[in-house]
Order: structure tokens, then sequence, then C-alpha cells
């Protein structure tokens, strides 16, 4: 029988550390109050992932929330995992050594346990100078993993020929039934990429369908907790973004249930190339 999970469970990863299945995004979250107070409110209900990136603007009220959390409720560091992105692909890889130190100081954090490379703009020579600076992060203990966010099979094939020092270790992209990336999803099986969902309710946009309605009935779950454990049992980590108290806690009750094989087979049909936001993974 799959396995429920927990709101702590982690994920193994290929470089040896594990991360949380489920966090919090903070995508489109107001910088100041808002940011600080969604990422208070998760880390209460248990959340032990935020998922941020300078392009947010809100990374330094990402770490003042933990930070404040961890003095406040003793819980140890290395059991709040944050996740940060890279803004502008560059020429030269000290650029993402001097990006993750601008991220350090905002944030307040002796070290980052995720950092990814945001989108795969600029071309394979990029790529691969942006993949060698993160490979230096890592090395000098700033940066725990290092992955990529919005890469497509190509964008992959593209960096591993170059056989870079490190493998990423995710791939942060937008999975959900009416977008499954079926080709992505097996590339990254076989290499031993894990998957993050980064709009894993699909941003309300079918919360109405027919058959997420139908699969809400049967489980007496809303349609957004049938989205998010959609990407639990196929295998994902799953950031759901919240502003609001209650939406973030309703977010986090999904681990009393698992869907069937059927209904989750039933669901991988419903694809439909659905870009709900930013859709660069067939960029050159």
């Amino acid at each position: 029988m799959p396995d429920t999970y927990s709101l702590t469970s982690r994920i193994p990863l290929n470089d040896g550390n594990s991360y949380p299945r489920f966090g919090l995004g903070v995508y489109v979250t107001e910088p100041g109050e808002e940011t600080y107070n969604a990422v208070t409110w998760a880390l209460e209900a248990g959340y032990r992932h935020i998922d941020g990136a300078e392009w947010y603007e809100n990374e330094a009220d990402c770490g003042r929330a933990i930070n404040d959390f961890i003095a406040k409720s003793g819980t140890p560091r290395s059991e709040i995992s944050f996740t940060t992105k890279l803004m502008h692909n560059r020429t030269d890889p000290a650029w993402v050594e001097k990006c993750v130190d601008a991220s350090l100081q905002k944030a307040g954090l002796d070290y980052i346990d995720l950092y990814l490379i945001h989108d795969p703009t600029g071309g394979p020579d990029v790529r691969a100078a942006m993949w060698e600076g993160c490979c230096r992060a890592k090395d000098s203990g700033k940066v725990r993993s290092i992955g990529v966010s919005n890469f497509g099979v190509k964008h992959l094939e593209d960096l591993l020929a170059r056989k870079p020092k490190y493998i990423p270790a995710v791939d942060q992209i937008d999975l959900h039934p009416f977008m499954t990336r079926v080709e992505l999803v097996k590339y990254c099986q076989s290499k031993n990429i894990v998957l993050e969902a980064w709009a894993p309710l699909v941003r309300g946009e079918r919360f109405d369908h027919p058959v997420i309605v139908e699969l809400a009935k049967k489980y007496k779950k809303s349609p957004a907790q049938i989205l998010i454990r959609y990407g639990l049992d196929s295998g994902f980590i799953v950031i759901p973004k919240s502003t609001k108290k209650n939406r973030i806690a309703d977010n986090a009750n999904v681990f009393d249930f698992v869907l069937d094989k059927e209904d989750l087979d039933r669901l991988l049909t419903l694809d439909e190339f659905l870009v709900t936001d930013w859709e660069v993974s067939t960029v050159p």
C-alpha cells in the first residue's frame, strides 16, 4: 500500500541529503507582513520546508520568520529547509557565488538548504556556467543541495553531457494532472533527479473540473487536497502556496489518505499542457 507520509516526511536526494516532501511556496506573496505571516503560520502548523526565490523579493521576510520561529519554539535549524533561486543567468560562475552570498545576507541564514537555477534561459553555455557556480557554492558549504527549475529534458541532457561535478538533485517545475510532463518525469526518474511541483493547485483553475470534484467527494477531501495528494502519490515534492492561515492548515491535511492507483491513473489522463503561469521548459 502506498505510504501516506507525514507532514515532516523527507525524500532522499541523489547527493546523500534529503528534503521535506511538503512545503510552503511564497511566489507572488507580498514582501513584508504577508510573507512573514504566511511562513510563520506554516511553521506553526508543522511545515518544515519554505520555498523562496531572489525573484520573489521576500527572502528577508522568509528568513526573519524562520529565525523568529526557531528562537520561539526551540526547533533546530536543521529541521527547517529553505530553498531559494538564482534570479538572472550570466556567463561567469562567480556570479552565482555572489548571488548566494546576497541571498544568505538577506535571509539572515548561515546556509541555504536547496539552491536552484530559476530558469534555463541563456543557452547551453550559460546554463553550464551557472551550474558550475552552483557546484562551487555547494563545495563551499553555503548551500547543502543544488538543482534547477523549469528545465526540460533537453536542458538536462545538455547539462549532463558536460559531465558536471554534481547532477541536479531537484528539478522544480509546473506539474499537476493538467500538466503531467510524462517524458520529463520519466527522464528525471532515470537520472535520480527528484521532481518538485511548483503549482500543485493549478492556480485554482481546475478546482471545479468534474473528475477533481468527483474524487473530492469520494475521498471526502477538498479539490486542493486531491491535487496535492496527486503530487505526493506521484513521488513529487509539493509546495502549495497560500497566504490564508486556514488554507495553509487545510493544505497540510493530506496525510491520512492515498489515492487509489486507478484514480491516480485517471488523473494522468487529464493532461492538456495547461500553462498556468510561466512555460520556459522548451526555450533553446
